[in-house]
């Protein structure tokens, strides 16, 4: 590579690790180390290919000065836990925006898939969903109780079944990214077509109305957390297949980690959204406006964390500090 070329496809990324140099203290140390892996990444390349350069020293200045700013911040206190929720979580969403965005363009693709196949093939939701369970929501739909199947459980082992059915999927999504993301996009796809034949079903029988508001109930954190999920597996994905000016390796445990930080930090979403299915949408008595406002903050709670803060923090304008 043309060391002329390397310098403009890297110097933004230098003149931010520049910054994060001179902001250290706002900074917590996960943070610059990953910076100090980067720079020393780039640091390496220049000496192999340019090393005379002034390229060169300059990079070697840069992770000399990251090194000691690490160094001094080195010690770690229980605000770390504060801060991997508060920085972490959603500057590794920033990075991954462009994941975020397939896995949301593919469910949400699969989705109308699924609502134009039940549309014009009454038989389609039996494939996706089984004819067992069919049957059964018919039943419920023709005894005026098409919501029975959320009140058919004990809570607590609802709760729990849920819930860790849920985080299950969520590192199936994760993990299919091994299989260089196609993995990860079958998921989405055959998760969004069901969501679409689902909903569609209740509709077709003249239950949409009343199914709506107590699916996404629940379905708003849990649907959002499979999205996200896919994400983490694109980022899995992406390290392995587009390394850019890095070694494969590199880039693969920088998109596995990047990954299973998202991974992480959704775990509590599916445990709001495992609580809210088995203790709440079981009460369809509940009044309408009262389930409307709970999807609602829902959808604010995901789009503000995952999208809006990660916007803010990367642009310098949250006053979420250390």
């Amino acid at each position: 590579m043309k060391e002329v070329f390397f310098i403009r496809q890297n110097i933004e990324k230098w003149k931010s690790l520049e910054k994060v140099v001179d902001k250290a203290a706002t900074h917590n140390p996960g943070e610059l180390a990953n910076a100090y892996v980067e720079i020393t990444s780039d640091l390496s390349f220049s000496r192999s290919h340019y090393p005379k350069s002034r390229i060169t020293i300059y990079l070697n200045n840069l992770a000399s000065a990251l090194h000691n700013q690490l160094y001094k911040n080195k010690k770690e206190h229980y605000s770390r836990i504060i801060t991997f929720w508060t920085q972490e979580i959603p500057d590794v969403m920033y990075l991954s925006r462009k994941e975020l965005l397939y896995s949301f363009s593919i469910f949400f693709i699969s989705a109308m898939i699924g609502v134009i196949s039940v549309i014009n093939d009454d038989s389609f939701v039996r494939l996706i969903l089984g004819n067992g369970y069919v049957d059964m929501t018919l039943n419920n739909i023709e005894n005026g109780n098409p919501m029975k199947v959320y009140d058919s459980s004990p809570e607590l082992m609802m709760f729990l079944n849920i819930t860790f059915n849920n985080i299950s999927v969520s590192f199936r999504a994760f993990v299919l990214g091994l299989f260089t993301g196609f993995g990860t996009g079958f998921l989405l796809f055959y998760n969004g077509i069901m969501v679409g034949a689902f909903q569609t079903f209740f509709f077709q029988h003249n239950a949409g109305w009343e199914s709506a508001p107590v699916i996404w109930l629940h379905g708003t954190f849990e649907i959002s957390a499979i999205i996200i999920a896919g994400a983490a597996g694109f980022a899995l994905g992406n390290g392995w297949l587009f390394p850019g000016t890095y070694s494969r390796g590199y880039t693969f445990r920088q998109g596995a980690k990047r990954g299973l930080k998202i991974i992480t930090g959704l775990i509590p979403v599916f445990i709001m959204a495992g609580f809210i299915e088995s203790y709440l949408t079981r009460h369809t008595e509940y009044p309408l406006s009262v389930r409307l406002a709970i999807i609602l903050f829902s959808f604010v709670c995901v789009i503000y964390y995952y999208i809006i803060l990660p916007y803010l923090r990367h642009h310098g304008l949250s006053e979420i500090k250390n």
